[in-house]
């Protein structure tokens, strides 16, 4: 009997095997299924009941139920936490995600979930600021800077973009001028600042205990 190997099968990030194998027939029928993925097997890195579903459909699906959530990320200097700050973006199905500066931006955190979200690009911070403006879409700045205020206990609008500056050098001085607020999120150790993609899951579950249902 042959054994796949992780190698054969494909690699998640946390577990060695991701995924389901091929179909048992009958196969399911209806235009959201892939034959190639009931024929071969599903490794990708979504929830079971979009398993074997086209990407299409499933971006079809998630755009029926989006929310009102928008997510920025200054792009300046290629960091590889903007493509995990979108992975977060996608498990909390925010509705867009703008990147503001470099239109190639570091994709590998994002593990090809930004394939079921709405990229917009803006290259300068003045033209994503008019984006917002047209739609009607405040910006909420998260940095620790001086002048912000605490992200525990603020109430953030349902519908808002959280803007968030890059690993290190943080927001820009143009990013910082265009928020209507800032927040920093409490932290109680030596470093001064906490990695970029943990600071945007924090925000976004902040976002999310507000304005989202919760299972029980």
């Amino acid at each position: 009997m042959e054994i796949n190997t992780p190698a054969v099968i494909g690699p998640g990030e946390f577990f060695p095997v991701v995924g389901v194998g091929p179909h048992e027939k009958p196969w399911p029928t209806g235009p959201q299924y892939d034959l190639e993925l009931l024929e071969n097997g599903d490794r990708r890195n979504v929830l079971d009941h979009y398993r074997y579903w086209t990407v299409e459909a499933i971006v079809a699906d998630l755009n029926t139920k989006r929310h009102k959530l928008q997510i920025a990320i200054e792009n300046w200097q290629h960091d590889l936490n903007i493509g995990s700050i979108v992975r977060t973006a996608n498990a909390f199905n925010a509705s867009i995600v703008h990147i503001v500066g470099k239109r190639d931006w570091n994709k590998r955190g994002a593990m090809v979930t930004d394939r079921y979200l709405t990229v917009l690009h803006h290259p300068t911070i003045a033209e994503f600021a008019q984006w917002c403006s047209e739609n009607e879409t405040p910006i909420i700045g998260i940095d620790n800077v001086p002048g912000s205020k605490h992200l525990e206990g603020a109430e953030l609008p349902e519908k808002c973009v959280l803007l968030f500056g890059q690993e290190g050098a943080g927001m820009s001085d143009e990013g910082i001028a265009i928020c209507e607020v800032l927040y920093a999120i409490e932290q109680y150790g030596s470093t001064r600042s906490m990695n970029a993609s943990a600071a945007g899951a924090i925000a976004m579950y902040h976002w999310a205990l507000q304005h989202l249902p919760r299972k029980i």
